[in-house]
C-alpha cells in the first residue's frame, strides 16, 4: 500500500512537471500509440506530408535554406513522393554550426527551449527547438518505453554526466529527485557500488552502454546482489557490442536494448521487444547513400534539418522484412559505428570502421568477443587497448587481422588488461592525437 501511495505521489509529480514544461507531450504520445499500429504505406504517407510542410517552412523562413534552394533551382511545389528528397542538398554539421543563425526560422513559438550537442568531436552545436518538436521526441522515447511496461515516471539509473562543476551536480540532482532518477557521477569501484545498491528498487536503467557493461561486470565479478525489478537496460550514445549482453543479462536479468538518435535530429530508432531497431518514422526520414546515414527531422521548424549528414555509418534491413511485434515501422539493422577520423599509415589513409571489421570478423568466424579501443598519436603508430587477457592463440589471430587490414603501412602495439580513456565520460573506440 505504501509503495502504491509513492508510486502515485511520484506520478503526479512527473505529470504536473510534463504539463509545465511539455504541455502538448501527452497528445504527441497519443498520436505515436496510435500510428504505431499504421501500415507502411500509411506511415510513408505521411513523411510525405510532413515533409512538404518541412521544405515550405524552410523555404519562406529561414534564410540559409532559401538561398540553398534557389541556388539549385528546386521548386518545392514539384515534390511529389519520398524519393523527391535527392533534389535537396546534403547538409553537414560543419553547415550547422557555421550558419546556425540564417538557418533559424523567423516563425514564432509560444515556447522555446535551448538544445546542444555533446561536442565530443570538439564541433559543439547550440540551436533552439520549439515545445512541440521537443514534446514530440520526448513521447517517441516513451513510446519506446511503453513496449517494456515501463512508464516515465518509475525509478531508474542513469549513467549519464561526467566532470560537473558543483553548481551543475547540485542542479543535477534536484532534477533527477524530480523524475525519480538516480545517477552516477563517478565511475570508480566505490560509486558504481553505490549505484549498484540503489538499483535493487530500479525498473530500468539506462545511458552509456560501456558503463552498463561495466557495472553488469562488476556485479557478476564480486558477486554482488543482483536487481531484481529490472524490466528494461537501454543503452544510448554508444554503440552496443554483442559481447556486452552475456554479462548484462547475467546481472540484470535482461539484455541491453538500443535507442538511436541524436540531439539534432531526435530518436532515429528504438529496439522492440523482439530485438528489431524501429525507425521513428514519424519523426525522422532517413537514408542510406554509401553506407552513411542522412537524416531529415520531420517535427522541428524552428531550425530545419535536411539531409543531414551524422556522421555515422549504417545497414538498413530490406523493405519486405518483417517483425514478430507486428509493427510496420522500417527496420534498422545495425549501426556500424562512428565514422571518425582517419587512420594514418606510413603512407596511406585507411577509415575506422576497419577497427569494426577487425574485431567483427574475430567474433564471426573465431567467436573471440574482445572489449577494445584504438589510439593513434603518430602516424602510422597505432595503440591497440584490450580490456582482457588474451591467450597466445587469440592474440595471433588478431594480428592477423589487423595485418589483413593495414598490411606493413601500419606499426602496432597491443595492450592487454588495458585502462580505456573516456571523453566527458563516453567511450569512443578510435582516438586520433593526430592534427589533420
Amino acid at each position: 500500500m505504501v509503495s502504491n501511495s509513492k508510486m502515485m505521489i511520484r506520478k503526479i509529480i512527473y505529470t504536473l512537471g510534463e504539463r509545465l514544461r511539455n504541455p502538448s507531450l501527452k497528445i504527441k504520445y497519443g498520436f505515436l500509440k496510435e500510428s504505431e499500429k499504421w501500415s507502411l504505406e500509411a506511415l510513408e504517407s505521411y513523411q510525405l506530408k510532413k515533409f512538404k510542410e518541412l521544405i515550405e517552412v524552410a523555404y519562406n523562413n529561414s534564410e540559409f535554406y532559401k538561398k540553398k534552394f534557389d541556388d539549385l533551382n528546386i521548386d518545392i511545389r514539384k515534390v511529389n513522393s519520398l524519393d523527391d528528397i535527392h533534389l535537396f542538398p546534403i547538409i553537414t554539421k560543419k553547415e550547422l554550426i557555421q550558419f546556425a543563425p540564417q538557418i533559424h526560422t523567423h516563425l514564432t513559438f509560444k515556447k522555446k527551449f535551448l538544445a546542444t550537442t555533446s561536442g565530443t568531436s570538439g564541433e559543439s552545436l547550440n540551436f533552439c527547438r520549439e515545445e512541440e518538436a521537443d514534446s514530440f521526441n520526448r513521447a517517441a522515447i516513451q513510446r519506446g518505453y511503453s513496449w517494456y511496461n515501463i512508464h516515465p515516471w518509475d525509478r531508474n539509473g542513469y549513467f549519464w554526466g561526467f566532470n560537473f562543476s558543483f553548481v551543475n551536480k547540485q542542479k543535477n540532482k534536484i532534477l533527477d529527485v524530480l523524475q525519480n532518477r538516480f545517477r552516477i557521477f563517478s565511475y570508480k569501484e566505490k560509486a558504481l557500488k553505490s549505484f549498484i545498491r540503489k538499483s535493487q528498487k530500479a525498473k530500468y536503467i539506462h545511458g552509456y552502454s560501456s558503463m552498463i557493461y561495466q557495472t553488469a561486470t562488476l556485479i557478476n565479478k564480486l558477486k554482488l546482489p543482483k536487481p531484481l525489478h529490472i524490466k528494461m537496460i537501454k543503452g544510448t550514445s554508444e554503440k552496443i557490442f554483442e559481447h556486452y549482453q552475456s554479462a548484462i543479462k547475467e546481472a540484470f536479468g535482461v539484455k541491453i536494448i538500443s535507442e538511436y538518435g541524436a540531439t539534432e535530429s531526435g530518436i532515429i530508432a528504438f529496439e522492440c521487444e523482439e530485438g528489431n531497431m524501429h525507425l521513428n518514422m514519424e519523426g525522422v526520414l532517413v537514408e542510406e547513400i554509401d553506407n552513411e546515414i542522412l537524416v531529415t527531422n520531420l517535427q522541428l521548424h524552428s531550425f530545419p534539418i535536411i539531409r543531414y549528414k551524422l556522421g555515422d555509418y549504417i545497414s538498413l534491413a530490406p523493405r519486405e522484412k518483417k517483425c514478430l511485434c507486428g509493427k510496420n515501422h522500417l527496420i534498422l539493422d545495425e549501426v556500424t559505428g562512428r565514422i571518425g577520423a582517419t587512420v594514418h599509415g606510413f603512407k596511406n589513409t585507411y577509415p575506422s570502421l576497419y577497427f569494426y571489421y577487425i574485431f567483427k570478423n574475430l567474433s564471426k568466424q573465431e567467436s573471440v568477443f574482445l572489449n577494445y579501443q584504438v589510439i593513434q598519436s603518430k602516424k602510422g603508430i597505432l595503440t591497440f587497448l584490450l580490456e582482457s587477457k588474451l591467450t597466445s592463440e587469440v592474440e595471433r589471430k588478431l594480428i592477423a587481422e589487423i595485418e589483413k587490414y593495414f598490411k606493413k603501412d601500419i606499426d602496432f602495439e597491443i595492450k592487454q588488461q588495458a585502462n580505456f580513456i573516456y571523453t566527458k565520460g563516453k567511450l569512443k573506440n578510435f582516438i586520433s592525437k593526430i592534427n589533420e
